[in-house]
């Protein structure tokens, strides 16, 4: 069992001040000051809030390029990506580009053939398109890394468009213009852009050129609005910071989603998960909607998802999204057979003094192994790698790491203290993937141990809980409930968690895997459950929840949705 540090996040009670007297709730304005929120401008989420495109470094630039391509008659080609921030980013792209007239398709890789971003295969691949060979390429969610790759479509007379959102190298392609907040010296405030909110930032400057063009009719020009859901659903897959702006841009796609305004590709995608758009919120597009784009990436071809997301067709729409359905499902029982033997493998002697976990297995697939790697940090909280076979002789791995260990720099060791060991490697501080000598596994998982002893300076770590302290029974209702799930909350902005003691008046389980509960504290009595929790309580137990409303037979209650339980210290 893994000890849990539980902290209460401090709190500012000069933000929580000047929020109240923006005219914030004062639960809301406690929960805002103490994410960091510092003034009321920060929780505005109308348009004319939204970051100017302007300040996007070369995104003028791109729009004049884009501009220039439609009205000569160019032929676009949209590079893409294989997870649901790269499909959304596509579909926006596509759906956009087409509305200013652009003669415009689109290519995604193959996980398993070409590899990751604007290679020189997929160059190849670009050039023989049935459509004809683009005269421009422009990648979404990618393209930042692709040296080579561009070198190569310039080599064969195309050009190239980079809209990215990943960290540059050293050395950057030779495209004509190059969109990413990340991008060394972009002024723009917000560097927490996904791949689906850059191309969109592209699109707004598009439009902005179109007009002093004159090329808009009275209206102004395409309606760019009318992408917000996209847009909203891949910055929550894709699991980037939430700060002020991509908030604004997901409240804009939620509200979008609600008042059923929504491309039929999700609309569809909703109904097969079993979700009422009308109610979204940021989880459900996370942990629902996600993992169904998600899936075609990892285990089949991502075109399946950008068709879903692209087409109008109602018939066509729920066809592709029963198919994502069925792709998630198979993708869930592989992960659930790999979890498994990954945790068998994890029981061998030896294995529990680790530092990190380390799982290979011959079976197992390569577009999964993300998902294994995520489950096993979960559960051990450690630095944790799985790996299935890559191309003959080699493993191909993916990571996820804990806060207090940088997992790109953790790679970066063991490739210079043990050369030749890693082929290639690339990733971030919570994630990473890797090509590794099939031969090599064994050093390497005691390499990867040390590496992350040595630059942790730790033999173990500690998960953190932060909560927003005790909930006042007050607000402890079902209409509080409801107004805290109208807001956006996700990563770098967590959701509200709060801690209070209860006593239990009783407690059962449903399916025999989730606890349901009935707690009492101040003389009131609510509603609980913990799911995939079987461990009966004491009577006393100190609770860390979140509220939300649950509705039974037309009545709207609230209800603790309980994360974590602690022994009372009486």
């Amino acid at each position: 069992m893994v000890s849990v540090k539980i902290t209460s996040r401090p709190l500012n009670p000069d933000y929580e001040s000047q929020l109240l007297a923006g005219g914030a709730h004062a639960l809301l304005a406690r929960l805002w000051a103490a994410r960091g929120v510092t003034c009321p401008e920060q929780t505005r989420q109308s348009w004319a809030d939204l970051l100017n495109p302007s300040q996007l470094s070369q995104a003028d630039r791109a729009a004049v390029i884009l501009a220039d391509a439609i009205v000569a008659g160019q032929k676009l080609l949209i590079i893409a990506d294989y997870d649901c921030d790269g499909a959304t980013a596509c579909a926006v792209g596509l759906r956009g580009l087409r509305a200013f007239g652009a003669d415009v398709d689109f290519l995604v890789p193959n996980r398993f053939e070409t590899g990751y971003g604007l290679s020189p295969a997929v160059v190849e691949l670009a050039s023989r398109h049935h459509a004809g060979k683009p005269d421009l390429l422009i990648t979404v969610d990618n393209g930042i890394a692709s040296i080579e790759g561009v070198a190569a479509a310039n080599a064969l007379g195309m050009q190239v468009l980079v809209t990215d959102h990943h960290l540059p190298g050293d050395t950057l392609p030779d495209a004509l213009a190059i969109v990413n907040p990340n991008h060394p010296g972009c002024p723009f405030p917000s560097k927490n852009l996904a791949g689906v909110g850059v191309i969109f930032y592209v699109l707004l400057a598009l439009r902005a050129e179109w007009r002093r063009r004159g090329l808009v009719e009275t209206n102004g020009g395409p309606r760019l609005d009318t992408l917000a859901d996209l847009v909203a659903l891949g910055t929550v897959a894709d699991v980037v910071r939430l700060d002020a702006n991509n908030r604004l841009l997901v409240a804009q796609g939620l509200k979008k989603i609600r008042g059923s305004k929504l491309q039929v590709g999700l609309k569809a995608l909703f109904l097969v998960a079993s979700c009422d758009h009308r109610q979204a919120t940021a989880l459900d597009l996370g942990f629902r909607i996600g993992p169904r784009i998600n899936a075609a990436g990892r285990l089949a071809d991502m075109s399946i998802g950008i068709r879903c997301l692209t087409t109008d067709d109602e018939a066509e729409a729920l066809s592709l999204a029963r198919e994502l359905d069925a792709i998630n499902h198979q993708r869930r029982s592989i992960e659930h057979d790999m979890s498994e033997q990954a945790q068998a493998s994890l029981d061998a002697p030896g294995k529990a003094r680790h530092a990190t976990v380390c799982v290979y297995h011959p079976d197992w697939h390569q577009g999964v192994v993300g998902i294994v790697a995520s489950r096993l940090k979960e559960k051990f909280w450690k630095p944790t790698l799985a790996f299935a076979p890559g191309d003959p002789g080699e493993l191909r791995g993916s990571g996820r790491s804990v806060p207090d260990v940088h997992l790109r720099d953790v790679l970066d060791l063991v490739s210079k203290t043990h050369a030749g060991m890693i082929l290639k490697f690339g990733g971030h501080a919570m994630a990473a993937g890797l090509t590794l000598r099939e031969d090599a596994f064994e050093q390497f998982e005691e390499a990867f141990d040390l590496a992350v002893r040595r630059i942790s300076g730790k033999d173990s770590f500690e998960p953190l809980i932060e909560t927003d302290g005790s909930l006042d029974p007050l607000y402890t209702t079902a209409e509080i409930a409801g107004m805290l799930q109208e807001h956006v909350w996700g990563a770098g902005f967590p959701p509200p968690l709060f801690r209070d003691t209860f006593r239990i008046v009783n407690q059962r389980l449903l399916k025999e895997k989730h606890l349901k509960l009935r707690v009492e504290r101040m003389n009131q009595h609510y509603d609980a459950i913990w799911f995939n929790h079987a461990e009966a309580l004491p009577e006393y137990i100190d609770l860390i929840y979140e509220i939300a409303p649950n509705a039974w037979n037309g009545v709207v209650n609230v209800q603790l949705m309980v994360r974590h339980a602690e022994p009372v210290a009486f």
